[in-house]
């Protein structure tokens, strides 16, 4: 089926962050815009106020008429929708074409010059530094972003003229193997969702089938010291970069005053003297990635600099909502050991005589049961930690999987406490807070409104 030709288009998971972008998309392309949602939010509700027709119960009935011909109607849906979900088994059974999210991101990235960003964490901030990067250069770019940024409050940046898009690539379930990326960064390898893929192995076997896609004139931007070996077709350039070592890297970075300033080095052009919007350490890094997608695409050193001084970062991902001398409290989607340990470091650096909790919400059954230990390794980074009961997303529970798995393996001397979510509000009226983080990509971040009316008056 053609994009451009056809009218309707069905999306089943339509309020995933994902989702939401394509959502966007084909409303921006005049196309009626229909779908299921599991349970109605912030997102979904605007995604209502731009035209999309949505529902929140699981009912063959409640799909509109418009979206009923399978002459006209392309079907989405997202992976984390089970195979028995009774709309997806109607338009199965009616005879509707159905993509994955990622087949149609794929498709895109066949007509436009795909920017792609892959690998276990970093995804959502780089991808969406570079599409800000374009977007305030020459260049321009479309981009479907898994994060809202701050810059535009959007998932969804779109350009009449750019010949590129900028897309964050998945490896859950392999999604990313249907993209055709013209440039990627790989930011990291570290073993995820294991329920998927079995070992650390198979996992990193993904990346590199996911490399062999790239386009013989493209590019791979590899992080330093991945234990990946790419597969790459003859033609393809291969960069690596990190912090402080590669072929794209920084040096003089001066960290005070609340500010990161460091000058960048690279083989198409070094830049000094670039200042981070978001002053946190890992954003160096993410940085480095994101100005070399830009150099590539044709972005100048001006433009660079300009922009990565304006960069105010993405809902979610170190998301400062209070900062004073008395009170520090933010909210980052770190749901990963390595994601956490970093999230941590980076406020180390920032505040390191300062006291710091986290109230971390678990990810997964499975994520927890295979990564408890490091879980616990990275969280006994901090000074306190309160630990919530899992998000179970889409899993069922597992017998013997709690948090208690994490709460038992912290380091002795950690101030720790177990708490059910309900419970949480009451606990922090009376904490001592002096740098208070939210961890996780559960439903921890509705509470994030509370928790600031809580402590803004403080």
């Amino acid at each position: 089926m053609n994009i451009n030709t056809l009218n309707t288009v069905y999306f089943i998971g339509a309020g995933g962050i994902g989702m939401s972008a394509l959502v966007r998309y084909f409303l921006s392309k005049g196309k009626k815009v229909g779908g299921y949602d599991r349970t109605p939010s912030e997102l979904t509700q605007k995604l209502e106020e731009e035209g999309a027709q949505l529902h929140y119960e699981e009912n063959v009935s409640l799909i509109p008429e418009a979206f009923r011909n399978p002459a006209d109607t392309l079907v989405i849906y997202t992976p984390a929708i089970p195979a028995t979900h009774q709309e997806l088994v109607y338009f199965q059974a009616n005879g509707f074409e159905i993509q994955k999210r990622a087949q149609v991101l794929g498709m895109l990235t066949q007509t436009e010059k795909g920017l792609c960003v892959a690998g276990t964490h970093g995804k959502t901030t780089t991808s969406t530094m570079t599409a800000h990067l374009l977007h305030q250069s020459h260049v321009g770019c479309n981009a479907f972003l898994g994060g809202i940024s701050k810059n535009y409050h959007t998932n969804l940046l779109l350009s009449d003229s750019s010949e590129y898009v900028v897309i964050e690539a998945d490896e859950f379930d392999r999604s990313f193997h249907w993209l055709k990326p013209y440039a990627t960064v790989i930011t990291a390898t570290d073993a995820d969702h294991l329920d998927i893929y079995g070992t650390r192995e198979a996992y990193l076997e993904s990346f590199r089938k996911y490399t062999s896609l790239i386009r013989e004139d493209g590019f791979l931007i590899l992080k330093k010291g991945l234990d990946l070996v790419p597969d790459l077709t003859e033609g393809v350039t291969l960069y690596t970069y990190s912090t402080e070592e590669g072929d794209f890297h920084a040096e003089n970075i001066r960290i005070g005053n609340g500010e990161i300033i460091f000058d960048y080095v690279s083989p198409l052009g070094n830049i000094p003297d670039i200042q981070l919007g978001v002053p946190v350490f890992v954003n160096i890094e993410n940085g480095i990635a994101a100005m070399a997608l830009a150099q590539i695409a044709g972005a100048d050193s001006q433009e660079i600099r300009k922009a990565m001084a304006s960069f105010q970062g993405v809902d979610r991902r170190f998301d400062f909502k209070i900062k004073n001398d008395r009170i520090v409290f933010l909210s980052d989607y770190a749901h990963h050991p390595a994601e956490i340990q970093q999230s941590i470091s980076s406020i180390r650096t920032l505040y390191p005589h300062r006291k710091i909790t986290a109230v971390f919400q678990p990810h997964l059954y499975t994520r927890t049961r295979d990564f408890y230990r490091e879980f616990a390794d990275s969280l006994s980074l901090l000074d306190e930690v309160i630990l919530l009961d899992i998000y179970p997303a889409r899993e069922q529970p597992i017998e013997g999987v709690s948090s208690q798995l994490i709460y038992d393996c912290l380091r002795p001397g950690i101030q720790k406490c177990m708490c059910h979510k309900e419970e949480l509000l009451p606990l922090l009226k009376t904490h001592a807070t002096d740098i208070l983080i939210t961890l996780g990509a559960g439903d921890i971040e509705n509470y994030v409104p509370q928790i600031y009316d809580l402590l803004k008056d403080k």
